[in-house]
C-alpha cells in the first residue's frame, strides 16, 4: 500500500499523514509537486513537518518525484492500482475500492484537489460520502479514513485489565 501526496501545501498535513501511514502499515509515501518533504534539498530536517510526524518521517519510506505523470506511469507499469481520493461525479464510495495486492492512494491539494489531467491517469476515483453541511474533510483526516479501511493488517486488540 502506497500514498501519493500531490501539491499538498501544509507541513502539518504531510506530517500527520506520515504518522497515519506508519500506523496503517503503508510501505512508501511518494511526495510530488510542491508537497513539502522531511528533508529539504540541502538535506536539512523540515522541523515543522517533523514536529507533527513525531518520528514517522524516519520510519516510513518516502521518495520525492518532481513529475507526477512519470511516477504514475512507473507505478502502472509495476501493476499498481492507483486510486485518487477526490470528490467527483464519477467517484465511487471509498468502501467499494477494490482490494488489490499493490495499491496507491493519491491525495491532492487541500483547496483545489487533484487536477483533471491527473485524475484521468488513475484506475479509479473514490470519495468519502459527506453527511453534514461542510463539503470536505481535511486531507490528513481523509487519508486516515481511507488507509485504515484498506489496511491489510489486522488491528491489534488491546485488552483492558480490571483494576
Amino acid at each position: 500500500m502506497y500514498i501519493i501526496l500531490h501539491n499538498i501545501r501544509s507541513n502539518h498535513n504531510v506530517g500527520s499523514i506520515f504518522r497515519t501511514a506508519d500506523a496503517a502499515g503503508v510501505e512508501k509515501i511518494f511526495l510530488t509537486g510542491y508537497t513539502p518533504t522531511p528533508l529539504d534539498r540541502f538535506g536539512r530536517v523540515n522541523k515543522e513537518l517533523a514536529k507533527t510526524a513525531l518520528g514517522a518521517e524516519k520510519t516510513v519510506a518516502w521518495e520525492y518525484a518532481r513529475n507526477i505523470g512519470v511516477l504514475l506511469a512507473k507505478l502502472k507499469k509495476e501493476k499498481t492500482f492507483i486510486v485518487a481520493i477526490e470528490q467527483s461525479p464519477c467517484a465511487i464510495n471509498y468502501k467499494k475500492i477494490p482490494r488489490k495486492k499493490s495499491i496507491a492512494f493519491l491525495f491532492g491539494n487541500e483547496v483545489t484537489g487533484t487536477p483533471k489531467n491527473i485524475l484521468k491517469q488513475c484506475a479509479c476515483i473514490a470519495e468519502i460520502p459527506m453527511r453534514g453541511v461542510k463539503e470536505s474533510l481535511n486531507v490528513s483526516v481523509a487519508a486516515g479514513i481511507v488507509l485504515f479501511s484498506m489496511s491489510p493488517y489486522p488491528l491489534p486488540c488491546r485488552l483492558r485489565q480490571k483494576a
